[in-house]
């Protein structure tokens, strides 16, 4: 029998309010609760800070500049003058004595004061500086660390923001599908629909109720991961602000990378202490002098007095050391050239990285203006979808379909969203620009 049109209105009409106004059915769980305790947020800027001032790794880099700076003051020691004092005391079996007189008591002390002081100490001049250039290598170091760091906490709280918009897009679609169950449900239980567009229907809301609890693990891990970069004890959640900085200009951006980005200074740091180690072989041949200065104090005997000083002179001329110097030379050498290929290296993956950096933000925008416009398209599509099938024009088949091609259209638009922050973070890396 054949219903018309005009009578099967009103019917879904009916069945429509009905399934608004109704509850879920009971083997319909409810949507997940979320928890009472949310992680605390921290914000863009805030994330970079605390990661500087309390990740392991940023305060191991702060500590090998004091390190640096304590192999600068030992190697400053060994060309500046030096005092020591000495003490003996010693105890004979017996007075020694010559011909009726004591020679040496039984009993003798001494004390003296000695006083060094490097007239002419080559090497020794030559580590000092050494030791000074490998101090501004640690400060370097430890500003390019932090550079490393500040773009694993970048990336860390992207993909937190990422995960964020993957769940309220699954989410939406849980609670879409959700609606259309109970419509589809409701009309098989008054007689209307079957119960393939039943079973189809509930299927599609198990799978979004799957993919709901997916995303909220990949955000529990993502949230982990910057929470182990800030150095915290329990996950933290971010703010939907990202600070990133304009897309600077094309022009002399490769030149000003060179100038300031943080691991072509390293290298360049690096570069020059091997360059002035092989300039420095010089000290290995070059003879020191010494100046010995010793005031003493001690018991007098028939030989010796009880008080007096002594000075002195001492000239030290390297002729030959087994190869030694030789091996040294050859050494810095090697360390010179190798650093000088690292730089070069470097130099030319920037050129490549800016211009590859530029492309990928224009082409990064236009997927995303694109994911955009398709997002809104399949959204009409699946109201009108939704619309058609409660009218009784379509199966349910299409709504499916339609809602299927929605959820991923919208996961598509958050996908290019993180796609165009990590191009704009890869740019202002490659020039410099950030942190």
């Amino acid at each position: 029998m054949i219903i018309p049109a005009r009578a099967v209105l009103p019917v879904i009409a009916f069945i429509t309010t009905l399934a608004a106004s109704r509850t879920a059915p009971a083997e319909t769980p409810a949507p997940p609760s979320s928890s009472s305790r949310r992680p605390p947020k921290v914000g863009w800027q805030q994330a970079l800070a605390r990661a500087t001032a309390r990740n392991p790794s940023a305060i191991v880099a702060a500590q090998e500049i004091e390190r640096a700076s304590g192999l600068v003051r030992e190697a400053r020691a060994s060309w500046l003058p030096a005092l020591t004092g000495n003490g003996t005391y010693t105890r004979l079996d017996s007075p020694r004595t010559t011909g009726g007189v004591v020679a040496t008591p039984a009993n003798v002390w001494n004390a003296n004061l000695a006083l060094t002081v490097p007239l002419v100490a080559p090497l020794a001049w030559t580590n000092d500086a050494h030791a000074r250039d490998n101090r501004e290598v640690a400060k370097v170091s430890a500003g390019d660390v932090r550079r490393q760091l500040a773009t694993a906490v970048a990336r860390a709280y992207l993909t937190v923001l990422l995960q964020h918009k993957q769940l309220d897009v699954v989410v939406r679609a849980r609670q879409t599908a959700l609606a259309h169950y109970d419509y589809a449900h409701t009309r098989e239980r008054v007689g209307l629909g079957n119960g393939i567009d039943d079973a189809r229907a509930e299927q599609e809301l198990r799978t979004d109720e799957a993919q709901v609890k997916n995303a909220e693990t990949s955000l529990v891990r993502a949230q982990s991961a910057l929470a182990i970069l800030l150095s915290e004890e329990d996950l933290v959640d971010v703010e939907d602000d990202v600070g990133l900085a304009a897309v600077p200009d094309s022009g002399g951006a490769i030149d000003d990378a060179r100038a300031r980005r943080r691991d072509v200074q390293l290298l360049t740091a690096r570069q020059t202490a091997a360059a002035h180690l092989r300039r420095d072989e010089w000290a290995y041949y070059a003879p020191s002098l010494l100046a010995q200065v010793q005031a003493f104090r001690e018991t007098p005997t028939l030989v010796a007095p009880g008080s007096g000083w002594q000075a002195q002179l001492v000239l030290s001329i390297p002729f030959f050391d087994g190869g030694y110097r030789y091996g040294v030379g050859q050494e810095r050498r090697a360390v010179e050239a190798e650093a000088q290929a690292q730089l070069d290296g470097l130099l030319r993956q920037v050129s490549v990285e800016i211009r590859s950096a530029f492309a990928v933000v224009h082409n990064a925008d236009d997927s995303l203006a694109s994911a955009r416009a398709a997002a809104a398209a399949a959204a009409t599509a699946a109201t009108l979808a939704d619309k058609s099938y409660r009218a009784g024009a379509s199966t349910n088949i299409e709504v499916i379909d339609a809602e299927r091609v929605a959820r991923d259209a919208a996961s598509q638009v958050a996908i290019a969203e993180d796609a165009a922050r990590q191009a704009r973070l890869d740019l202002l890396l490659a020039t410099g620009a950030f942190p």
